[in-house]
């Protein structure tokens, strides 16, 4: 077992091997990807990256798949083969028919099919098993894009103490986009496996944490998602480019020849560059409209400028981009038939990949840089542009829908599907002083050089060191088996013993609704109870927000104290005890100001008690919840306008009710009438911390989930609570 500082997992390994003439090959890809690993430090050994080789394991001997992963080894790699089968429905199917598509907001180029479901689940596993051959519970994982979004649950349920990270290449879509996938919440479990979830954009991180919400419940506070037994961060971290190998390539003289030839090819014209694959995410159809429109809209500018077009080959078998490349070369033959002269091609076309030096040069000799994509992650074209006009001059033109555009702010922003704007943009941009240009261009290359892609890979794994640290020190807190047996111990010590327990979120998991139909006890909760009320020297308490007939038809029959609606109605025998408080004669008015709110509000209710009137918000759209939350509390303390009510902003509701009685005053009652020397007080939220304020030093005190809390412990859920609960009820 090899022992890695970090372990990077990837679909492609950063050398792709195929066969040629019955021989393996094997060519090292240029990739950022590789480039920000090689520049994390240390030693190679340090590194190891885990993917597949890009050639189907049904086309390799067992001789060839040992010389592979001899060979891959010596450059820090580990092989995860795959099959034409598996390379057909999770890499074509699942990977680039469903998750491509829809995450790129081409929601009817979509293909939801089962099979493809199976085999992305399955080679997901393959790729697991893969990391734990070389992986420890110290190791550094970090899982790159749509193709592994299972991986860090299944690695997390392998290794729960590892430092898991992933980031996603591409976008994440709104909610509404996200919605249409059968398989959302899998998706989404899978990733909150991670310790660090990283996005290109702030925009791509806020749908993401909205999506969270909606499909599993789980909230966020700055970034950081709260699970039962652990805290997810999640945050932007926008890629960047090699900077200095493109700045430093434009000055070579392999470029510098190559600029010079263009330069006498297109001598006397401006060149607008377009460089992409051939994806229908890259817009290059409306592009050719927006041109054509140009240059009918502009005939002084016939042959005086060309657009040079580079298509890069991509899924050439998929049909879906056969005929995009049809459509393509149907338009730029229709433009150049068109507008074409003997002496004049309006579009140089080229379908093929480009070898670095030739693009730098396209870059550099380039007096417009059209990037117009209908959706983008990122778009490092974009960046390279920039980095590679050294000492030039050039104008970028850029899509607002892609992640660059929020960097990149000096650029001449477009929407890709106004033709008519984009044609305009393109006279501006081709009429632009020179002066404007270098402004433009030394902002934007400053910017790009002090955030690298170097930069970038720092960034992030500083970033996931970071929340594994919070981890773990959130992890210190959590309940472990010896201060479970201290509790025991000092539970079947004690001369006297009070239990302080709270209902919702502790002993019962939350619902929806607030009727106590809704919301029972387990039968094993109250055989619990019961057990630890009938022991002798035990005071057994149930202080809750819930109303009394609630608390009295799930805890009538047994022998212990019910406190409702927060301490405004206390049972110790027989009969309920009503704290003395004038609350009735502003009922009225808090009902009518959170009905309103109810009315236009989907998925909230008011719940009236004695002594507090509650508005629910369980079931509504989180963003609209947030918005109501502070627009209610704000009215409602112009309408009250006094201090002997307050406002409680809980669990998914804003309690009014009224000033000086809450969980902490009644606990301090019971404590001084109980007298003990021994007590365990459980809560899950804030209301529940004025409990843990009156508790005395000797007390224990354990919140149900993580956050900030007073509490000395933590548990991660109803079930662990009951646990605790079952031990104490049988110490003897």
């Amino acid at each position: 077992m090899v022992k890695q500082k970090i372990i990077i997992v990837s679909n492609r390994l950063p050398i792709s091997v195929s066969k040629v003439n019955g021989k393996l090959k094997f060519t090292n890809s240029a990739g950022g990807l590789a480039t920000a690993v090689s520049s994390l430090g240390g030693n190679a050994s340090d590194h190891l990256w885990i993917g597949w080789p890009g050639i189907a394991s049904d086309d390799l001997s067992q001789k060839d798949r040992r010389q592979i992963t001899t060979r891959l080894h010596r450059d820090g790699c580990y092989p995860v083969f795959l099959t034409k089968k598996q390379v057909k429905k999770f890499y074509d199917g699942y990977c680039n028919a469903t998750i491509w598509p829809l995450f790129h907001y081409f929601q009817t180029f979509t293909n939801h099919n089962d099979d493809f479901w199976r085999s992305y689940k399955e080679v997901n596993v393959l790729f697991k098993k893969a990391v734990l051959h070389y992986a420890t519970p110290q190791t550094n994982i970090w899982i790159h894009d749509y193709h592994l979004m299972l991986l860090p649950s299944l690695l997390r349920s392998a290794l729960p103490k590892a430092s898991i990270g992933f980031f996603l290449h591409i976008p994440f879509p709104s909610f509404e986009l996200y919605r249409l996938l059968p398989n959302r919440r899998s998706i989404i479990e899978g990733l909150l496996g991670a310790n660090l979830i990283g996005f290109h954009t702030y925009d791509y991180v806020r749908h993401f944490l909205s999506s969270v919400q909606r499909t599993t419940g789980f909230e966020s506070e700055r970034g950081i998602i709260t699970l039962a037994d652990r805290t997810v961060t999640v945050d932007a971290f926008p890629i960047g480019i090699d900077y200095e190998k493109f700045s430093d390539t434009a000055k070579s003289d392999a470029v510098l020849r190559e600029t010079k030839l263009l330069g006498e090819h297109y001598k006397d014209m401006q060149i607008i560059l377009s460089v992409d694959r051939l994806d229908y995410s890259k817009g290059i159809p409306s592009r050719l409209e927006a041109f054509e429109l140009f240059l009918k809209r502009y005939p002084r500018f016939h042959k005086k400028v060309v657009l040079v077009l580079v298509a890069v080959p991509s899924r050439v078998t998929v049909e879906a981009y056969k005929n995009l490349r049809a459509d393509v070369e149907q338009t730029i033959s229709h433009i150049n038939g068109m507008y074409g002269t003997v002496d004049w091609t309006p579009i140089s076309y080229q379908f093929k990949n480009i070898e670095f030096e030739q693009l730098v040069a396209l870059y550099q000799r380039a007096d417009v840089a059209m990037v117009t994509p209908l959706r983008d992650g990122m778009n490092l074209v974009a960046k390279e542009y920039i980095a590679s006009k050294q000492k030039s001059t050039g104008v970028l033109i850029l899509s607002e829908l892609t992640g660059a555009v929020d960097e990149l702010h000096e650029a001449e922003r477009i929407n890709p599907n106004d033709s008519q704007g984009i044609a305009t943009i393109i006279k501006n941009a081709l009429t632009m002083p020179r002066s404007k240009q270098r402004e433009k261009l030394h902002s934007m290359q400053q910017r790009l050089q002090s955030y690298s892609v170097q930069e970038w890979a720092t960034d992030f794994t500083d970033q996931l060191k970071q929340s594994t640290k919070v981890q773990a020190q959130l992890s210190d807190k959590l309940l472990s088996t010896a201060t479970t047996k201290n509790i025991v111990r000092a539970f079947m010590s004690a001369k006297r013993r009070t239990l302080l327990l709270d209902y919702d979120g502790t002993l019962a998991d939350f619902v929806s609704s607030p009727l106590h139909t809704k919301a029972p006890p387990s039968k094993a909760l109250l055989k619990v109870l019961e057990k630890l009320a009938k022991q002798p020297r035990t005071n057994v308490h149930i202080i809750s927000g819930r109303t009394r007939e609630a608390l009295d038809v799930w805890f009538g029959h047994l022998p212990l104290s019910l406190v409702a609606e927060h301490g405004f109605w206390v049972k110790n025998n027989k009969t309920w005890a009503q704290e003395d408080v004038a609350f009735k004669k502003y009922k009225k008015d808090i009902i009518s100001v959170m009905e309103g709110y109810a009315q236009r509000t989907p998925g909230a209710h008011i719940e009236e008690k004695d002594f507090s009137i509650v508005w629910h918000y369980r079931n509504t759209p989180p963003e609209l919840a947030y918005a109501r939350n502070a627009s209610l509390q704000h009215d409602l303390r112009h309408v009250l306008n006094n201090d002997e009510i307050q406002i409680v902003n809980g669990d998914k509701i804003i309690e009014v009710k009224p000033q000086g009685t809450n969980k902490g005053t009644i606990t301090n009652e019971l404590l001084v009438e109980n007298k003990s020397d021994f007590v365990l007080c459980i809560g899950d939220d804030a209301t529940d911390e004025d409990m843990f304020r009156a508790l005395p030093k000797s007390a224990y005190s354990i919140k149900v989930g993580l956050g900030e809390t007073r509490a000395r412990n933590q548990l991660p859920s109803v079930n662990k609570v009951l646990n605790l609960l079952k031990q104490l009820s049988q110490a003897k």
